[in-house]
């Protein structure tokens, strides 16, 4: 998550600061559209993924906390 974010914070410094909000809300959409154009098109696999493996459940919601923290911080960075 660190390299993450040191990749994140040397993208960002790149644009002055006062679109560093509108790049942080930018990037936090195109990850949102991101993950729904995969879901639509995975969504079926997904399905089969949670019915036949129920150990899967827990990782699939970590998963999806990580990315949500991901995007929570980038709305948040201004």
């Amino acid at each position: 998550m660190d390299q993450i974010l040191s990749i994140y914070n040397q993208f960002l410094s790149y644009f002055p600061a006062e679109l560093h909000g509108i790049v942080s809300l930018g990037l936090a959409v195109a990850i949102v559209i991101g993950i729904i154009k995969v879901i639509r098109r995975e969504f079926v696999y997904i399905i089969l993924l949670v019915v036949l493996l129920p150990a899967s459940v827990p990782i699939l919601k970590n998963i999806w906390e990580s990315i949500a923290n991901i995007v929570q911080f980038l709305l948040n960075k201004q």
